[in-house]
Formats: structure tokens, sequence, C-alpha cells
């Protein structure tokens, strides 16, 4: 093995050399901030006049191949391939014409000293030969751009270098130069070198620099050798001892408090680096201020303030046997506040007890742990922000605590003194077990036992007072519910005690485990056990007393805090992208902060688009592999595509990139958790403020007017469009954005919805099981392109998989409910397209005797449109009746205003074409009892009289006192057959009304 300095492109050159990454390799991976950083330390090169840069090492096995010599790439295949990609953008930039140089041929020269090598064959001129996965992609960006592959990572850090070179912020002179200063260490393998044990070996574990040995050379390899000796002295050696040589772990708390940002424990090297650089702060100074950080961090290690406070102490040592560091960096910055006298001893005393309260009671309540971090990073400037002063800083820090909602929940007495109860807390992880009883035995008083020494010497142990394995004694003493009453209670707190003594007392009955000499409860010197030596037995009366009774103390050691502060202004409520179970729906959104940085939004949508194209900003290769791919089993696939066509209301993120904006803020929500871990980024880190909902209900009552007059004026028409379905029949003008019709199928319906920015029609499958939601999903995607065809259009399918729901969308985009001269329009689309789509739909979900029974409504129905003598009731009519009245009977039988009939109408008769299976039918006369005066009770009784009702009830609901000749449908369901059956039923009806006035001696002229 030989290692010598080069320069990278002394490396690179020579038409006879091949670089063969080997198949053993990692694909191509480096992303944006990679090249970003590359491209960065070649712009310093030039501005700072530099004579080189170390570029890190090569790694390579010499193997001859007859007159090429390969390279076979072991450790910086990255490295190598990046300055590949970027001398290709320059050499195209220049042949394109697209940059300008001094240099005579400059492309000519790069492509032959360093890409290809011209006298070769054609598969093998590219001089570069990445893994096959990576290789197809190379070679296309030899060729025309419209053959590249988006997908690839080699294609994306291109274009960055492509574009990043053509905006020329240093010549292309100048970046060349830079290129051939940047110096590596190329390391060879000898012929008899194992290539794959080295490469093991260089990616193995060993005893590698820390992020804050790197830290600790950062800062002190720039200086004098005797300035070296000076800080390492003042400085630094008094930050190790102060960290007990957990440097890095320190550093990173420092970072948090500094950027608000927690960086990765592999990424504090750079972080700081970053964040030195920025700042460009005396390194004394930054070396002080690091030294008075880490004295606060000893603080929290050793357990001692320096306050002359033994209760702060016990609760520091309580914190630390915890094992919670996430507090790290707000408990660091009270202590900082009181040594600039900003907070007294006593306020600190109430933090640090109300903290280690807040997190006891979450364990027990078993709210997830994933919150802590970003509410500890952010609690100092939150506290601070309500009024920009630290006056009244333990309320506010109560009230910051007691604010938080759902993963951040600071639970209340009942949910706490629930989960307590309930816990099984022997099952708990030990270092929650061994705090909770040193808390119930030691809280109160000065006589402390030291439970935490003595459960991890093994001297005291967790006791069961009813054992675990029942005896024939306990058996007896538990009585008849024994087996029931040790299930419950034989875990929770109730039941458990400390003892030293455990092996003595094991299985014993409770009278032998009390009285022992040894060990008996009696004779314990645990204050805990002193309540339990008085008792005479041990069952479910005991369990429940002593649950009471440890309750009731577990109330007064973590007491729930309170605070009379409020904020001048009223906080936004805020929200994170991990609080999955809180609905978005219906909030408005005021702004949102990412990675601590806030953003003043005016809409969900605006959020979406800010922080997709943040996101692919940091990582192109991420959407543009969705994209190009084109995986239609991938969920995510649906709303990112390289074509604006294949979108409803296409979002343009880059060239050939696109995203669908136009979803609901639930479907947003649930894109965004699907692609965050897709960028390995953290959905705490991004925080909605949603808008206060008294405010959103002021301007609610004006979008609740305008809902419900559209709905006057477009229901009618909607209702008419779909009238032979009767779908919307049962619709009445709400203030919702929604109006649903359905079909008689459960949980299935079509919906019209009004926005502010669009129309659209949802065939909704809400069925109460998900299975079969998925299911009928599943069904009517199969026929996906049929159903399209058939209608002329694309729809948006959605299966959902988060949901219990699925659905498939059309929409009418560039309308709003707010501009009514748009409603017509509007009011066009939801009535056409939910009649078209429901009868596509319907047409693949319903059975041959349901389209059948469909079919003769719809006749039926036309039948009496087309009828002036009579007046249709659509929305009183179904599947079994179609209803209508007739001018003449309405004025034997007259409407009751205010009196509602068994249909809820106020006329209390209807005719009715029956239709109860299809093959047979008949009209009826109906008359309901409901609500009807005695006037109008008479006239129905003198009906009786001429024509009898069947049923001759006293207290009567329903009469039908005539009906007409039944006739058959026919096989075929003839249209005009049946319309002549219906004028045949029709002449009997109006006949009948004749013959009844003239019995009732009416004129009905």
């Amino acid at each position: 093995m030989k290692g010598s300095e080069a320069k990278m492109i002394s490396f690179m050159e020579g038409a006879d050399k091949r670089y063969v990454i080997p198949v053993y390799q990692r694909k191509y991976d480096w992303k944006y901030e990679n090249c970003q950083q590359l491209y960065n330390d070649l712009k310093k090169i030039v501005i700072d006049e530099r004579d080189s840069h170390f570029f890190g090492s090569i790694v390579s096995a010499v193997v001859p191949n007859g007159s090429k010599i390969e390279y076979h790439i072991i450790d910086g295949q990255q490295r190598l391939t990046t300055i590949t990609l970027l001398l290709l953008a320059i050499r195209n930039l220049i042949a394109q014409g697209k940059v300008m140089t001094d240099e005579g041929k400059l492309d000519d020269q790069i492509s032959q000293r360093f890409l290809i090598s011209p006298w070769a064959s054609e598969d093998d001129k590219i001089k570069l030969r990445p893994v096959k996965s990576d290789r197809d992609a190379l070679e296309k960006l030899f060729g025309d751009e419209e053959d590249y592959d988006h997908s690839s990572n080699l294609t994306i850090n291109y274009k960055f270098f492509y574009d990043i070179v053509k905006k020329e912020e240093i010549s292309v002179s100048d970046l060349y130069a830079a290129i051939g200063k940047l110096e590596i260490i190329s390391i060879t393998l000898d012929q008899g070198d194992n290539a794959q044990l080295i490469f093991e070996s260089l990616n193995s574990t060993g005893l590698a620099l820390t992020e804050g040995d790197k830290i600790r050379n950062y800062v002190l390899m720039g200086l004098p050798a005797q300035e070296q000796t000076k800080y390492y002295d003042t400085y630094w050696a008094k930050i190790e001892k102060c960290t007990n040589n957990d440097v890095s772990g320190f550093i990173r708390d420092y970072l948090s408090i500094k950027q608000q940002v927690t960086p990765t424990i592999s990424n504090v090297y750079k972080a700081f680096k970053d964040y030195a650089e920025f700042i460009s702060l005396p390194i004394d100074v930054l070396l002080s201020d690091l030294l008075r950080y880490a004295r606060f961090f000893e603080k929290l290690l050793t357990c001692k303030s320096g306050l002359k406070e033994q209760k702060l102490d016990d609760c520091l040592y309580r914190l630390k046997r915890l094992e919670i560091v996430v507090t790290r960096p707000f408990l660091m910055e009270v202590l900082r506040l009181h040594q600039d006298e900003k907070l007294t001893t006593e306020d600190v005393l109430r933090i640090f007890l109300i903290t280690e309260n807040y997190l006891f009671r979450r364990n027990i309540c078993e709210v997830p742990t994933n919150a802590l971090n970003k509410i500890f990073l952010n609690l100092n400037k939150e506290i601070i922000r309500y009024d920009n002063t630290v006056d009244d800083y333990v309320s506010k820090f109560i009230y910051a605590l007691l604010s938080k909602r759902e993963s951040g929940r600071f639970p209340n007495d009942d949910e706490f003194r629930f989960s307590l109860s309930e816990k099984q807390v022997y099952l708990m992880r030990g270092k929650y077990k061994a705090y909770l009883f040193e808390r119930f035995e030691n809280y109160g008083t000065i006589e402390t036992k030291d439970v935490y020494t003595h459960l991890d010497n093994n001297v005291y142990t967790i006791e069961h007072i009813m054992p675990q394995h029942l005896t024939p004694a306990w058996n007896e003493s538990l009585g008849t519910n024994a087996t029931e009453i040790h299930e419950t209670w034989l875990h929770r707190l109730a039941n458990l005690t400390l003892t030293g003594y455990n092996p003595n007392l094991s299985n014993n009955t409770f009278i032998e485990k009390r009285d022992a000499k040894e060990g008996g409860y009696k004779v314990s010197g645990l204050k805990m056990n002193q309540k339990i030596s008085t008792k005479q037995k041990w069952g479910l009366e005991e369990l429940k007393e002593r649950n009471e009774e440890m309750l009731e103390l577990a109330m007064e050691i973590w007491k729930y805090p309170r605070t009379e502060f409020v904020p001048l202004e009223k906080e936004f409520d805020s929200y994170t992208l991990d609080d999955e179970n809180f609905d978005f729906t219906g909030r408005d959104i005021a702004k949102y902060s990412y990675l601590n940085i806030e953003q003043p939004v005016t809409s969900w949508t605006d959020m979406f688009e800010h922080i997709i194209k943040y996101l692919h900003q940091k990582d192109k290769s991420v959407l543009m592999t969705l994209a190009y791919n084109n995986k239609e089993n991938t969920d995510l696939a649906n709303y990112v595509s390289n074509n604006e066509s294949n979108l409803r209301s296409a979002l343009k993120i880059d060239e050939n990139l696109y995203i669908e904006k136009n979803t609901s803020t639930a479907l947003k929500m649930s894109i965004l958790r699907r692609i965050f871990p897709l960028y390995k980024a953290d959905p705490m880190d991004l925080i909605f403020y949603l808008k206060d909902l008294k405010m959103k209900k002021l301007s609610d009552t004006n979008r609740f007017d305008i809902r419900r007059r559209y709905w006057e004026y477009a229901l009618p028409i909607i209702q008419e469009e779909n009238m032979y379905r009767g779908t919307f029949s049962g619709c009445n003008p709400t203030t919702s954005n929604t109006e649903s019709g359905f079909f008689g199928i459960r949980g299935i319906c079509i919906s019209c919805i009004a926005n502010y920015d669009n129309a659209r029609i949802d065939f909704y499958l809400g069925n109460g099981e998900k299975k079969k939601n998925k299911e009928i999903f599943d069904m009517l995607y199969k026929y996906k392109n049929e159903i399209e065809s058939k209608l002329g259009i694309s729809l948006d399918w959605n299966r959902a998989d988060d949901y219990k729901a699925s659905w498939m969308s059309y929409y009418l985009n560039n309308v709003s409910i707010t501009n009514e001269a748009d409603w017509p329009i509007m009011a066009k689309f939801h009535a056409e397209w939910s009649e078209k789509i429901s009868s596509i739909m319907l047409d693949y979900l319903l059975t041959d005797e349901e389209k059948r029974m469909d079919n003769i409504v719809a006749i039926f129905k036309e039948w009496a449109q087309s009828k002036s003598e009579i007046h249709l009731d659509i929305s009183r009519c179904n599947r079994t009746y179609t209803r209508f009245t007739t001018n003449k009977m309405s004025l034997i039988l007259p409407d009751i205003p205010g009196s509602s009939s068994g249909w809820n109408t106020d006329n209390h008769y209807f005719y009715e074409i029956v239709n109860r299976n299809g093959k047979q039918s008949y009209i009826q006369l109906a008359i309901s009892s409901k609500n009807i005066t005695d006037d109008f009770r008479a006239i129905c009784d003198e009906i009786n009289q001429h024509y009898p009702a069947k049923l001759k009830k006293e207290n009567w609901q329903w009469r039908t006192p005539f009906r007409t000749k039944t006739f058959d449908l026919g096989e075929n369901l003839d249209k005009m057959d049946i319309f002549s059956k219906l004028n045949f039923c029709l002449d009997e009806v109006l006949a009948f009304e004749l013959d009844l006035s003239n019995k009732m001696g009416k004129n009905l002229e």
C-alpha cells in the first residue's frame, strides 16, 4: 500500500485511465448540501486566494487491463463522481455558449483530459464507471437533455452544478483553476492487498475522533503553538473537566441554546463550525462563553447547584436518575438567568420541581416523549416572548406548560389520578419505579432513607403485599373473587411496598408478613409500611383504601401547578405536524415555524408550498424519484408528477416537477407526514400557529351566510338534474360547504362541495368499516380507465389508507363561492356532474335487481313530471313510492299549515305509485292522521263512508281508501308501455275524484 499527496485533477487525468466503482460499493448518494459545500469551498479558494484545499483521500486498487489502467475505487467514489459531474457541467455550458472563458477550447480540454477517452470504443469512452444503477444516468448526461434520467441523484446534482455555474458568481476560469487546487491523499493498494478487507476496515468502527475532539482541533489547531497551550489550559481543559469529557453532548446542548435547533450528535462538529464562522467572535470570547455554559452543565451532571439549597440539589439528583437529557438546554438557561440575577434561588427551585412534576405526570399518563425535545428547546424563548421580559418568569413558565396540548400536554389531576390508579407500576421501567417509591418514602420528612442506593444494591426490593402466586391460604382470604382481585390489583401501586426482607416474606399470609420478627411490616423502619402494619387482613377493601390514600399523597407530591398569568395578547394555538390526533379541519393557519424560523402565511396551501419547496432544495432526489418512477402502487406518486396535466391543480416545484395542491387540509397533513421521513426530517420541527376560534366564529358568520345563500340557489338545480334517482331529494340548504345525496347504499354518497377557490364533486365511500370501503374502492379502481372513458374526464382517486373512508373527486377550478357571478357555473357543474358520476359509479355497485328498481322509479318520475294535472314531490319519493298530489284532491283534503303529517309536510295525503317488487304497480291514495284537525278528521270519516278503508280502526294513523287496478311492468321496462298504463291509472284517479266530490256534494270545478 502506497500513499502520496496529489492534485485531484492529476489523479483524474489520462486517456488510458478508467475509474471503476466496485459492485460492493453503494450508489452515488451525495446530496444537495454536499454539492453546495464543495462549491462554497471552491469559491473560498478563489476569494481568499488559497494555494490549496484538502479534499480528502481516495483509496484505489490498480488493475491493468490491456492498454488501459483501471483504478478500482475502494474509498472516495463520492468525491470522484461529484468532481466529474462539476467538470461535465462546465464542459457542457462552454460548449453550448452559455458561459464564456478566456482559455481556448476549455470544453475540449476538460473532456479529453478528465471525462472521456476520445479514441476508445463507444461503450468505453466515459472514464468513470459507476455501479450499474448509476451508469445509465451518467451516460445520458453526455447526450441530449431530453433523455436525462431525472430520478437519478447524478442528474440532480449535475443540474445543481449546471445552474449555479451558469450564474457565474465566479468566473468559469477561476472555478476551473480552483478545482485544480483541490488536493487529495491518493492511497494505492499493492497487488497482494485485499481490497475487500481494506474497504471493511475503512468503514468499520474504530477509535474515531469524537465530535468534541474535532471541535477542539478546529478551535486550537489554527493558533500559534504558544497560544494553543494557553487557550487549552485556560479554557478547553476546564470545559472537558466540567463536562466529564462529554464535550460532544455539551456542545450539542450549547448549540441548542444558541441556535434553537438541536443538531444530531454525529453532526455537532459541522454545526459548531458553521455557528462559529457565522458569529465570527474572537476565539477567547467564544471559549469564555463555552466555559460559562460548561459550568452550568457541570451543575446538572454533579447535582450540586452551588446555591446552598438542599431541596434543589435533591431535585437535580432525581432528574438525573430519570435520565431525561432533553431538559438540559432549558435548565442551563434558568441557571444563567439566576447567575445574571434575573431569578431568585426560590424561582430556580420552583422551576426545577415543576419540571420534575411535568416529566413524571407525563410518564404515568403515557404521553409520548417525542415532543419534549422541542418543548424544552423553545421554552425559554416562549416565556420571554409573552411580554419581552423575564419579569414574572415562573408564572409565565407555568402558563407555557399548562397551555400545551396533545403530545405536549401537562396531564391534569383527573388524568394523572386515573392513570396512576390503573397503572401496572411493577411493570414500569426500573428508573421510574425507583423514583416513585423514593418519593413516596421520603416526601415530607427530613429523616430520609437512601432508597436509590439501597435499590441499586438490592438491599431494598419492591414487595407484592398480595403475592405474585396465590397460595391456598391467600385464595381463601381473598374470597370467591380471588382470581379477579389478583389479576386486577397484583401490580398496581396499592399492592406494592418496599422491603429489605423480600425472601423472608415471599408468599406468606398477610398476618405472617405483618408480624414477622425479621422484616415484618410492624418492625419495618420504612414509613410506607407503617399503615400497612395496622391492618388485620389484606383484601379488596384494604387495596381500595390504600389506593385512595396513595393517590391523595400523590396529588400532594406532584401537585398540579396554578398561575394567574394571562398574556395581554392571546397566543395562537400551536400544534406540530406530529400531532396526528388533532383535526386541523376548519381551523385557519396564521403562521408556521420550521426549524425555529417563523413565516406568516395566508392559507394551508401557502404553508404547504413553502415547506415542499424548502425540503426539495435540501434534497432534490426525493420528489424527482417519485415523479419519474411513476409507481402506481406508491400512494405519494398520485400527488407528484413530472407532467402538469397529470394533476388537477399543479404547483410547480422545479423544472418538470409538480405537486398537487388542490387537496383538503387533512390530506395536506397526510402528504407532509409521509414526505418528512423521506428527507429524514422531524415532524416535530414543523409547528402550526392557528387563529383563535372566537375570531374565526366572527368570520364564520359571513361564511355561513354565503353558503346558505349559495345552496338556496343551487340545490333546486341539483335536485332537478338528479330528479329521477332522487339522490338529493332529502336535502335542504345548510351553512356547510357540502351537500350530500344518497342512493340507499349504506355509507356511500355523492357530495357537492363549494369552496373559496373551487367547486368539487366527491363520490364518497364512508361505510363504518374501513375494510369494506377499501374493497369497494379497489373494485372500482380496476375499472378506472373504463369509468373515466365513459365520463370523458379524469378523476382524482383517493384510496386514503390513513383514513377509514375513500373517495373519488372531480374539480372545477377558478371559481369561488364568494363570487355570486360564479354561482350559475358552479350550480351547473354540481348538478350535471353529480348525476353523471353517480350514474356511472352505481352501474358497477348495484345489483341487477337494484338497477331495475331504480329504472322503474325514474320512469315513474318522468311520467309524473309530464302531467300537468299532478304535482310530483321529489323529496318524498323513494324506490318504493313515487308521491304526487292533484289540484282536485287538495280541494277535498286541504293543507294544514304548521301541522306536519307523517311525511313531515303540510299536506296530509299523497297519491303513491307503488313499486314493491319491480314486477307490478298501481296508484293508491294514502292519508296521514298525524296532527290533523277535527275538521280534517271529519272529512276523512266522510270519505271513509263512501270508500271504506280495509282496516277499520278508530285511532288510525294511515288510511288508503282508494287504489287503481294493478298493472304489469314487463320484463324489458318499456317506457312508453308503462306510460300508457299509468295514463289508464290516472284516468281511474280522476274518475275517483269526480265520484267522491259528487257523493260529498263538493263542486271541484
